[in-house]
């Protein structure tokens, strides 16, 4: 793997303070990262990415952050041929809402629709549980990347 971009999408600065520890963590362990906030990411970029982790909050009744919508409209608009991208995606949310994280599984779903590959198991954080979100995504991207490394 050569480079990793961390992509977030957030309301209230959430994702974007666990993506800079996802990213952190991982280039203490020698990944070479950078952290884009996807509303500043150009989406005809993404086939040049070596590897990909999403990290996005669901706001509202389930729709995707103001800083993930610009992105997201953007991929649905011009439909990029993305069967050479790898990602892994981790969400934020609260299982007190019926609409728990659906942002991340829109984003999940509109990326393989365009032909990316998604390594690993969804990541996910659950407000509701008391548990620290970037020790949940940390961990998370830790198993994540194991996997995904070349043999």
């Amino acid at each position: 793997m050569n480079k990793l971009t961390v992509l977030f999408g957030t309301e209230s600065g959430n994702a974007e303070l666990v993506a800079e520890d996802i990213a952190a963590a991982l280039e203490e362990n020698g990944a070479a990262t950078r952290v884009v906030n996807m509303e500043d990411y150009p989406v005809d970029e993404l086939g040049g990415e070596d590897m990909l982790i999403l990290v996005v909050s669901t706001y509202g009744e389930g729709d995707l952050p103001a800083t993930a919508a610009p992105f997201h409209e953007a991929l649905v608009e011009s439909k990029p041929d993305l069967s050479g991208v790898r990602f892994a995606a981790f969400g934020l949310g609260d299982s007190t809402y019926d609409t728990y994280n659906l942002g991340v599984a829109t984003l999940r779903s509109t990326l393989t629709g365009l032909g990316a590959t998604q390594v690993g198991e969804t990541g996910y954080h659950d407000a509701d549980s008391g548990l620290n979100p970037s020790d949940v995504a940390i961990a998370w991207a830790g198993v994540v990347l194991a996997v995904a490394a070349p043999a």
